[in-house]
């Protein structure tokens, strides 16, 4: 077989994905819509809110009557009208207007609302066919200077549906938080794991039919609808999204189809959550790295690690995807090797210079620590993360170190586990200056690394302060101007639907002075 260059390839995908964000678009433009009158509930997969400004914000639903059954909607544009209210009650409607649900967009609906006060609480709604969603809570960004004396940030990741309740969403839907930043594996694309409490409704999802369905009984959970409807939430995706471990255009099986298959992953990924959909880029790609910015406390740097990363070095035989490697696996080291893509890290690193933030927060979706494990022959690395990256991961962190980026504080997820960590300008070694500190969450649901693993982990790596996989849960920030305390929120056990949360550690970084102090 003739092999396909990286030309054709970039043709292939453009094609594909502006074939998805024309869709995705859709229920914006004006079309007629079609009188409707429910006889079942469509808003059975709740409501959510995103993507925060000074003067509003995103919100979104889908109507579904059905929604394990396609939907249950006909193919025909409905309109739903849409209200924003400075009060819980919706005596006092600030916004008000109308969308389209299309059916090219299985009747989702985004909608940007503006021209709102800073930094203050909202609630909005959904009214179709005679039915209207329950109200939800979210709030604008302050301006500088105005109400960003504090924010309170719930950071989250990897919800596998079959492994465990989202009992740890209903207990940050209690926090109080202004913001939910969540840095991946909304949904898992596969079955896997033991002591499953339920089960995936249909097969490993390949179309766009297939990612709609399994979107659409994620968020047929109660918990992960409270969750949504505490606050705004802003997003990056990790594999599971679409595959597991895929790199870039290359999947973990080396499927000839899959930048078909990554498309309509995508897709389904800006149809189901609030994000923005001007957005959307011109050659119908979606670049969901972003900043968001908290008045002058915090900068929210927002990265994507999967679409534009190299493929991870030393793959298995006739595989793609993560591998476990040592000394032997030379190209790892290749300088040229990059997670983000050269665009993203020059945008990252002038967007860092720039920064006049008080914080500054690098969300993403994995442990950037290195985190060798031990073995006879020297230390393994995990290809798929940072480790399989490092001489990209040096570049980033020197970003972070340049003069006037002030307290910068990194946060991810995807492993599974808490780590606590001390970041250095040359990562392993203690004696190159320390940049900044991080906080990797553990999961909602998905089960974690073996203890006895993370715990020769945290043996072999004196600059991670912390390390543990056998709690599910999130991480809750407050940020003010004179520190960041992170308190470790986990929940007893997601093998039932009632179950307490404490806090299994906190840690604290002052202004001014990198690293973690417990």
């Amino acid at each position: 077989m003739k092999p396909v260059s990286q030309a054709a390839r970039r043709a292939f995908l453009s094609r594909a994905l502006a074939l998805g964000a024309a869709g995705f678009l859709q229920p914006l433009a004006g079309c007629a819509p079609t009188p409707v009158r429910f006889r079942e509930h469509p808003f059975t997969l709740g409501i959510a809110s995103g993507a925060p400004r000074a003067d509003g914000f995103v919100i979104w639903t889908r109507l579904a009557p059905r929604p394990l059954e396609g939907g249950g909607m006909e193919p025909k544009p409905v309109e739903v009208e849409w209200e924003v209210a400075a009060d819980e009650r919706f005596a006092k409607v600030v916004r008000r207007g109308k969308a389209i649900a299309h059916p090219s967009s299985v009747h989702a609906v985004h909608v940007e609302v503006d021209g709102l006060d800073a930094a203050r609480d909202y609630w909005y709604r959904f009214i179709a066919g005679g039915e209207r969603s329950d109200g939800a809570r979210t709030r604008t960004a302050p301006s500088p200077g105005h109400g960003d004396e504090r924010l309170r940030l719930a950071l989250a990741s990897c919800q596998q549906y079959e492994q465990g309740w989202y009992v740890a969403h209903r207990h940050l839907a209690a926090e109080g938080v202004d913001l939910v930043a969540f840095v991946g594996d909304y949904i898992y694309e596969s079955s896997w794991g033991n002591r499953h409490v339920r089960h995936h409704a249909t097969g490993e999802p390949h179309t766009l039919d297939d990612y709609r369905a399994r979107y659409a009984q994620y968020k047929t959970d109660p918990d992960l609808q409270r969750s949504h409807a505490c606050a705004p939430w802003i997003f990056t995706w990790d594999d599971h999204e679409v595959d597991n471990d895929y790199a870039g255009d290359r999947s973990e099986d080396l499927d000839p189809r899959f930048l078909a298959r990554r498309a309509a992953a995508y897709r389904a990924f800006l149809e189901h959550l609030p994000v923005r959909p001007s957005e959307v880029e011109a050659n119908g790609g979606y670049r969901i790295y972003g900043r968001h910015a908290w008045g002058d406390l915090a900068l929210l740097h927002v990265l994507d690690d999967r679409q534009y990363r190299d493929h991870q070095a030393c793959p298995k035989a006739l595989r793609g995807g993560g591998n476990v490697v040592g000394a032997e696996c030379t190209e790892r080291l290749d300088p040229h090797r990059t997670m983000l893509g050269a665009a993203q890290e020059r945008w990252l690193a002038e967007g860092l210079a720039r920064s006049r933030a008080h914080w500054n927060l690098v969300v993403q979706q994995t442990l950037m620590a290195t985190a060798g494990r031990p073995s006879e022959r020297g230390p393994l690395h995990w290809t798929d993360g940072w480790d399989g990256y490092p001489v990209a991961r040096e570049r980033l962190l020197a970003a972070l170190a340049q003069p006037g980026v002030r307290n910068p504080v990194v946060l991810g997820g995807d492993v599974h586990a808490n780590y606590v960590a001390d970041l250095h300008l040359r990562p392993g070694d203690p004696a190159s200056p320390l940049v900044a500190a991080e906080f990797c969450g553990t999961s909602i649901t998905s089960q974690g690394t073996r203890p006895d693993v993370i715990a020769r982990i945290k043996g072999a790596n004196p600059h991670i302060r912390f390390a543990e996989s056998t709690k599910r849960g999130y991480v809750l920030l407050d940020v003010s101007r004179g520190r960041t305390e992170a308190a470790l929120r986990v929940v007893e056990t997601v093998k039932e639907r009632e179950s307490p949360v404490a806090t299994r550690a906190r840690f604290t970084v002052e202004d001014g002075r990198p690293g973690v102090q417990a």
